[in-house]
C-alpha cells in the first residue's frame, strides 16, 4: 500500500496547527481536521470568485495564501495575470459525470474524488467539446478548502505545456470542485508501481523526467519563484504522447523575493519526498522541491517506491525503508554496482551511460545539503543530453540476456563478489540495507 501524506490543515483562520492539538488519523500520523461550521466559514469567500475574472490575481493571493506573496511581472514563456476560467454549476457537472458514477470514477486522494466526464462544445463560449477530470473536494477530508482555492489560483494564472490545464470550477452552497482537461495515461506513479501496466521503456522515462523537470524549473524561474511543494510520481501526469504535466497545486508557495533565502511554513508534503531540511526546521525553498524531484528519478531507476513498508528478515517486523538512503551507496559506483538497484522490469533494456548520469543527477538532487543541489534549470539541460543513447545493457553484456530478472536478486555472483570486496564496513552496510527491500 502506498504511504500517505501528511496534511495538516489549519483548524482556524489564525492558528497554526499544533501538535498537541493534532488528531491522530488512523495511519498515525498527526493532522487538524477542520470542523465543518470553521470549513464553511472559510469557503464563504469562494462564492467571489466569479468577480476575479476581470481584478489582479495577486490581490486574493495576498489574502489567502498564508503569508505568501502574488508574482509581479511574467516571466518569459508564462501566462500570468487575471483568471480565465470557466465557472460550473453543480448541476452540470453532475450531468458530465453522469451524477458522479463510480463507473466514472478515475481515482482517490487526499482531496477527494477525481471523475471522467465529457463536456459538449456549446457548454461555454470557447470551450471545446472534449473529455475532462472533475476533482471534488471532501469536506469531510483532511485537506480544506484553502488547497482548493490555491489550485485555482495557481493554474487559473499560469499555463505551461507542462503544467495541467485547468478549464474551470464550481463553487456552490458547500461543493468545491475543479475541472481539468482529461490526461489519458493517468500518472507516473501508476506506471512505475502497478504490476497490471506494461513496462515504462527506458526512452520513455527519459522524456517524463524532461517533461517534469521542466515544469518545475517553469515554476522557479517565475519572477517571484513559485514552490510546488508536493513534487512527487503521483502528481506527475501524462497525456497520449506520454508527455508530462504537474497537477495538484493545493500546497504550491510563492517563494522568498529579495535577499531572503526562504520562507518559513508548516511543513505539509508526503513520506519520503519532502526535503529533510524543511522537515525539521520548516524552512522551503525551491532547493526543496529538486530534492523531491531527485527522488523521483530514483524511482525512475529503481522502480521501487520513496517510502516501502518492508517486514525484515530476522524479526520479520514491519519497518519503513527510504530509497534515498537505501540507493546511495550505489550512485556513485560504476555501471555493474548500479545495476544491482536498476529495475528489474526494464529487464536491461537501458543505457549503461544514461543510467550512470541519471543516478550521479539524482544523487546531486537529493544532496543533505540545498547548497549542493542544482537549479532546475541545469538538471533540465542534463536530462536532455540522455536522449536517443543507444547502448542497452542487455546488449553491451551488462544484464544476462536469457536469465529471469528478479530486481536485486538477478545479480551475477561476479558482480556480488566485487560489491562484497569493496570494503567489510561498506559492504556491511549495503547488505543490511538491501536485505530491507523485498
Amino acid at each position: 500500500m502506498p504511504p500517505r501524506p501528511w496534511r495538516p490543515v489549519l483548524g482556524g483562520g489564525t492558528k497554526c496547527c499544533a501538535a498537541e492539538d493534532a488528531a491522530v488519523a488512523p495511519d498515525g500520523l498527526a493532522r487538524c481536521r477542520p470542523q465543518q461550521s470553521e470549513l464553511s466559514r472559510r469557503l464563504a469567500s469562494f462564492r467571489r470568485l466569479s468577480s476575479l475574472a476581470n481584478s489582479p490575481v495577486s490581490a486574493t493571493m495576498d489574502k489567502q495564501q498564508d503569508g505568501g506573496k502574488a508574482g509581479g511581472e511574467a516571466a518569459a514563456g508564462e501566462t500570468a495575470g487575471p483568471l480565465q476560467l470557466h465557472s460550473f454549476g453543480l448541476g452540470e457537472l453532475r450531468g458530465v459525470t453522469h451524477d458522479f458514477s463510480a463507473s466514472f470514477l478515475l481515482g482517490e486522494g487526499g482531496f477527494g474524488a477525481v471523475y471522467k466526464g465529457f463536456v459538449d462544445a456549446g457548454m461555454r463560449p470557447g470551450l471545446g467539446a472534449q473529455p475532462v477530470a472533475v476533482k471534488q473536494l471532501n469536506a469531510a477530508g483532511f485537506q480544506g478548502g484553502g488547497e482548493w482555492l490555491a489550485e485555482v489560483i495557481f493554474l487559473g494564472q499560469f499555463r505551461h505545456p507542462h503544467l495541467v490545464k485547468l478549464l474551470g470550477y464550481c463553487c456552490e452552497d458547500e461543493e468545491r470542485l475543479l475541472v481539468y482537461e482529461f490526461m489519458p495515461r493517468g500518472s507516473l506513479e501508476n506506471h512505475l508501481f502497478r504490476r497490471i501496466s506494461a513496462t515504462l521503456p527506458w526512452g520513455t522515462r527519459i522524456k517524463v523526467a524532461i517533461g517534469a523537470a521542466k515544469g518545475l524549473a517553469f515554476l522557479h524561474t517565475a519572477s517571484t519563484p513559485v514552490i510546488y511543494r508536493d513534487f512527487k510520481a503521483s502528481n506527475i501526469l501524462l497525456d497520449s504522447d506520454f508527455t508530462a504535466k504537474l497537477s495538484d497545486f493545493g500546497l504550491a508557495k510563492m517563494g522568498p523575493e529579495g535577499e531572503e533565502t526562504h520562507v518559513t511554513t508548516r511543513v505539509m508534503g508526503t513520506h519520503g519526498y519532502a526535503a529533510p531540511e524543511y522537515v525539521q526546521t520548516g524552512h522551503l525553498n525551491v532547493k526543496s522541491d529538486v530534492y523531491s524531484f531527485g527522488v523521483v528519478l530514483l524511482e525512475l531507476l529503481t522502480g521501487r517506491r520513496a517510502m516501502e513498508h518492508v517486514r525484515g528478515r530476522s524479526t520479520h517486523a514491519e519497518q519503513q525503508v527510504k530509497l534515498v538512503d537505501w540507493t546511495r551507496p550505489y550512485l556513485s559506483g560504476g555501471s555493474r554496482r548500479l545495476r544491482c538497484i536498476m529495475g528489474g522490469r526494464l529487464a536491461g533494456h537501458y543505457s549503461v551511460k544514461g543510467a550512470r548520469a541519471l543516478a550521479q543527477l539524482g544523487g546531486q538532487c537529493t544532496a543533505p545539503q540545498p547548497r549542493d543541489r542544482p537549479r532546475m534549470v541545469a538538471v533540465v539541460e542534463a536530462l536532455e543530453r540522455l536522449q536517443g543513447l543507444k547502448d542497452m545493457a542487455v546488449s553491451v553484456g551488462l544484464w544476462p540476456a536469457a536469465a529471469p530478472v528478479a530486481g536485486r536478486n538477478a545479480i551475477s555472483a561476479k558482480i556480488r563478489a566485487e560489491v562484497k570486496g569493496a570494503g567489510a564496513n561498506a559492504g556491511s552496510r549495503r547488505r543490511s540495507a538491501s536485505s530491507k527491500l523485498p
